[in-house]
């Protein structure tokens, strides 16, 4: 339903706040956690550039400004995502926080310098085949230092607990319909390896994490 071009602007509040608590409580800000400190950035004494792309409501954004923040991490922080709504979300509740929002289609952004980090969490899986090789070679293309993707293994296990979950805490439509939907769209490790090959991307780690995420990091 996200995908869909005609919302209710009602709609985006609740639905961005239980992806947060979904995140948070099932691990997913901790796998996207893991994928930035595969790049080591604690030793740089520089700023590091650090993007976003499909940021939706900046939870991911907001859970890496206080990881920099902990660490002494220089760092100036992009969210992007085409939906103004989500945009519009994110600022209202990062406010007050280092973080630039763009409100675009990733593809359309042009960066005077390539920033060093780019990411993306819950994002592959909205796109078909054809769109998620286009998509890799241009995380490759675009990025300094790499980019790391946080999406969802594709399991039984992972459809009906997150099926039942939603429909019994949910009180959001659209989670209950996107997020059992969202796994059944999800990713089996091999089916990566299958298109890092195809984006020309020989040198990539994937990674299984809890709970029923893959971790994919790739490092120039």
């Amino acid at each position: 339903m996200l995908d869909l071009e005609e919302i209710p602007p009602e709609a985006f509040g609740p639905m961005l706040r239980e992806i947060n608590y979904i995140n948070t409580n099932l691990g997913g800000h901790s796998v996207t956690l893991q994928g930035l400190k595969a790049f080591d950035l604690a030793s740089m004494r520089r700023q590091v550039v650090i993007v976003e792309i499909g940021c939706g409501g900046g939870d991911n954004l907001k859970i890496i400004h206080q990881w920099c923040r902990k660490n002494r991490v220089k760092a100036k922080l992009i969210g992007i995502d085409i939906r103004s709504e989500c945009i519009a979300f994110a600022e209202k509740h990062t406010e007050g926080l280092p973080i630039e929002y763009i409100v675009s289609d990733y593809k359309e952004v042009y960066f005077h310098q390539p920033p060093d980090i780019i990411f993306n969490a819950l994002f592959c899986h909205h796109f078909p085949e054809s769109e998620l090789v286009f998509m890799l070679k241009w995380l490759r293309k675009n990025s300094r230092l790499g980019f790391f993707i946080n999406d969802l293994h594709r399991h039984f296990l992972a459809w009906s607990s997150i099926k039942l979950l939603t429909g019994i805490f949910s009180k959001s439509h659209m989670v209950q319909y996107d997020a059992p939907l969202s796994v059944k769209r999800g990713f089996r490790k091999e089916e990566w390896r299958s298109l890092l090959k195809d984006a020309g991307i020989e040198r990539a780690s994937i990674r299984w994490k809890w709970a029923f995420r893959h971790l994919i990091v790739s490092k120039k």
